[in-house]
């Protein structure tokens, strides 16, 4: 029986922006010649599935089915591994990771491998940017503790006042007034030590590179660590696409 052909499944839609973005780095990031050494991608880009930061407080209905809908989707169309350029929706990682045939990637295992990489000083603080379900969840502090990485987040007034309504704004297209939010809201993380930031929500680094904020350089996007994920499995399963 021949192996399946490596080809990365793509749980979007959350919101669609992320989704192009994740793929526009995808692309960006690989290094190919020709459009044949491109990362082979199948994407289930459906922004209908209920918001995922209302269904964790309680305010909304789950997104689960509409994402088992989409994993189901991505299984039927022959994905090899999925990703899910969301991190809110990786609060439902287990029961999506259950009802897959193939491995999804977690968005937060790449992002702490690229922390990794990415060096600097022993014991530097991490300014963690996410939504509350994400923080809620803590998607992102049990790896963090794991790793003796000290972290700070924003408080809940930070979230209401700067992050939620930032978040908002990428999503409705006013990405220069959501930007300019976020970035506000990780300001205060640099102010009370972090010395890098992880950007855990799509749309955050959507948001800060319009307006080209001088935070992406000391930050970890974990848009960006997933793209290179991709790339690593693809030229690992295929040797062909690394000559």
């Amino acid at each position: 029986m021949a192996a399946a052909v490596p080809l990365i499944g793509v749980l979007g839609g959350m919101g669609p922006l992320a989704t192009l973005d994740f793929l526009q780095k995808l692309i960006a990031a690989t290094p190919a010649h020709r459009d044949q050494e491109h990362v082979p991608t199948v994407v289930w880009n459906v922004p209908q599935i209920p918001d995922r930061q209302k269904a964790l407080a309680g305010t909304g209905e789950s997104p689960l089915p509409a994402m088992l809908h989409g994993i189901a989707q991505l299984n039927a169309a022959g994905a090899t591994r999925i990703v899910i350029p969301c991190n809110t929706a990786h609060a439902w990682f287990d029961a999506l990771a259950d009802a897959s045939g193939v491995p999804i990637i977690h968005i937060a295992h790449a992002s702490l491998d690229a922390l990794d990489g990415a060096g600097g000083p022993s014991g530097a603080v991490v300014g963690l940017i996410a939504t509350r379900g994400t923080l809620e969840a803590s998607l992102y502090q049990t790896h963090l503790e794991a790793r003796g990485i000290p972290f700070v987040i924003n408080t809940p007034q930070e979230l209401d006042t700067l992050f939620t309504p930032g978040c908002y704004a990428i999503k409705q297209g006013e990405l220069e007034r959501g930007g300019k939010l976020l970035e506000q809201a990780a300001l205060r993380l640099v102010e009370r030590g972090a010395v890098r930031l992880v950007l855990a929500c799509t749309e955050v680094p959507v948001g800060l590179a319009h307006i080209a904020s001088d935070l992406l350089t000391v930050s970890i996007d974990p848009t960006q660590a997933l793209a290179y994920a991709c790339i690593r499995y693809w030229r690992e399963t295929n040797p062909s696409s690394a000559q």
